[in-house]
């Protein structure tokens, strides 16, 4: 049993058509969970229904064993980070984080330590006194999670909380939420449409899509073994390559341009009869080497990150893109060697979308101890 608990959740505005379908979910106490997926996927919407924000039109609801369906906000001892941070303009600092406390009528003494221990850990001490319009926005969200962090709530939902920060910013809040998360030991549900997020916070990430889920597990496991073409392509930066293959004789020919030999005996029975797709991550497409696979591309973009090197180029009417560790001194129209492997491939069933085979040489990868 989970410490939170969707039981078949659903949720309709007009009971003919649902927002959120068939939501069976549990989460772990002290657990980072994230939600991701695209705008209007619903993912905020089911957040707001385990703040009590939003009715539950379908399904049970349960919070550390006790059904909370029809509980109000304040009864389901849990506290929330909002977007837009929800300040109070004319309150200073000390009063915005002290504001909940104040409703719950928290005696004064227990106040102003909680305020002391939650202003120290948050690096908030020298700025008690101002008021929000003289902080920036790292130091408005860091109001903002001290608000929720002096509640003293075991469950802590966060919605979007970094997205109005600029990325250097956003990079540093997110080490911070993860640190202050397992220094508490709080369960968190965080609500992102940015999979960098989610990849790097969360302990385990559901991916929603159109209200259903398409798959929840650990970032690791839906990098590597992504259960439909949704998920491959919104789970991971760049997004996996894919490409419409088929079997003739014994090469795998990819949109008609790529021919490479196929000889996985024990795997070909799944794909007769099958239209499949192909996806290939990019740092699965090293330089070319002289052995099979080897095909020959015309770049039409070229990325320079200093690290490494992202190259574009076109698979029949696919843009693939391929990613080098280091600096590469190529342009846009060299024609460069690349190596393509069987071995780094998922193949999905183009009519469900859903995987058939993950890449085997992601399934042979031996976890590496320290």
């Amino acid at each position: 049993m989970g410490y939170i608990e969707l039981m078949d959740i659903s949720k309709s505005y007009n009971k003919q058509s649902d927002v959120l379908n068939g939501i069976d979910l549990q989460i772990e106490k002290g657990e980072f969970f994230v939600l991701v997926g695209p705008s209007g996927s619903g993912k905020s919407t089911l957040l707001r229904m385990i703040a009590g924000l939003e009715d539950i039109s379908g399904g049970t609801l349960k919070i550390n064993g006790n059904i909370v369906n029809h509980l109000p906000p304040k009864d389901r001892n849990l506290s929330m980070v909002f977007q837009n941070y929800a300040l109070y303009p004319h309150l200073t600092v000390e009063q915005n984080i002290l504001f909940g406390l104040n409703a719950k009528k928290i005696d004064k003494a227990t106040q102003k330590k909680r305020l002391l221990e939650t202003a120290e850990m948050m690096g908030l001490s020298d700025l008690l006194k101002r008021k929000p319009r003289e902080l920036s926005g790292g130091q408005r969200q860091r109001v903002a999670l001290a608000r929720a962090v002096v509640s003293d709530a075991p469950l802590c939902l966060m919605d979007e909380p970094l997205s109005n920060l600029d990325a250097k910013l956003r990079a540093n809040m997110r080490i911070e939420i993860r640190r202050l998360q397992k220094k508490l030991g709080l369960t968190m549900i965080y609500v992102t449409h940015d999979q960098v997020e989610a990849m790097t916070m969360g302990d385990r990430i559901m991916v929603l899509n159109d209200g259903i889920i398409q798959q929840v597990g650990e970032p690791i496991a839906l990098y590597n073994k992504p259960s439909n073409l949704f998920v491959a392509t919104f789970i991971g930066s760049p997004k996996m390559n894919l490409g419409k293959a088929k079997l003739k004789e014994s090469n795998l020919v990819i949109e008609d341009v790529f021919t490479i030999p196929f000889n996985h005996e024990q795997i070909l029975a799944k794909f007769q009869n099958r239209q499949l797709v192909v996806g290939i991550r990019a740092e699965h497409i090293p330089h070319g080497a002289e052995k099979d696979g080897v095909q020959t591309v015309e770049i039409v973009n070229v990325e320079q990150l200093g690290n490494e090197t992202l190259i574009s180029f076109e698979v029949g009417s696919k843009l693939w893109t391929a990613k080098w560790l280091g600096q590469w001194l190529v342009g846009v129209g060299d024609r460069v060697p690349v190596q393509i492997s069987v071995e780094n491939m998922c193949f999905f069933d183009e009519d469900t979308g859903n995987l058939i085979q993950a890449a085997t040489s992601s399934l042979k990868r031996e976890v590496v101890a320290i």
